[in-house]
């Protein structure tokens, strides 16, 4: 169990490895999470941490409501935009107002990203499903559409789970076992290989891996 950080997605771009093979990865800048309240069994009954991320502008703090600005206040933080709490196992060592960067993954070799998928509207089941479609030769009428989904008479209904047009993305999203190619703690951000979700400048988080970590070991 580890803490989860906020940051944003800035894009994708490609660097070399130390063999010289060319790495695609994902930049994604975190500037330091904020410890705004520190969790423990007696009062609240498990231990977890909660973190703040993006200060609240001056022109914006007016429309905090009355709680928000008591609990930052209580903690003796600036307001932050967004909060996340991450359930860990001990809390020692964490005080309010302590900032976490991305130097907090410095020794992690595997990561995993959490984001909102992109929306993509109402789609059909080809795009949706990836459904092969019907015959797109002259006078067929299958083309796109998703064909018979139900029975003749018994049931007479259709079964639940079958896939159909609807909503496609827009859903939170995570990527598993993402490595981590290079940790910047001077301009507050960290690489990791391959895509993660979401748009450019959406809000993501990150944790330790949590797969990999029990397979190294249990192997």
């Amino acid at each position: 169990m580890s803490l989860k950080l906020m940051g944003k997605k800035r894009g994708m771009t490609r660097i070399y490895d130390e063999s010289g093979n060319l790495v695609v990865c994902t930049v994604i800048a975190a500037e330091p999470n904020v410890i705004v309240q520190v969790k423990n069994e007696d009062k609240d009954g498990y231990k977890a941490v909660q973190l703040g991320a993006v200060k609240v502008p001056e022109t914006k703090k007016k429309n905090l409501s009355k709680p928000l600005v008591g609990h930052f206040a209580r903690a003796k933080v600036e307001p932050r935009r967004h909060l996340l709490e991450s359930r860990i196992e001990n809390t020692e060592g964490y005080q309010l107002g302590q900032e976490i960067g991305v130097d907090y993954f410095a020794d992690t070799e595997f990561v995993d990203v959490c984001g909102t998928s992109k929306g993509k509207g109402f789609q059909g089941v080809v795009k949706r499903h990836g459904f092969g479609g019907g015959p797109g030769s002259h006078g067929s009428g299958f083309n796109r559409t998703a064909g018979s989904t139900g029975m003749c008479s018994t049931p007479g209904r259709n079964m639940p789970g079958i896939r159909k047009a609807g909503q496609m993305g827009a859903q939170k999203v995570t990527a598993e076992n993402l490595r981590v190619i290079r940790v910047d703690a001077d301009k507050q951000v960290i690489l990791v290989k391959g895509a993660v979700p979401g748009p450019k400048n959406s809000l993501i988080y990150i944790r330790k891996s949590v797969k990999k970590t029990k397979f190294q070991k249990v192997g």
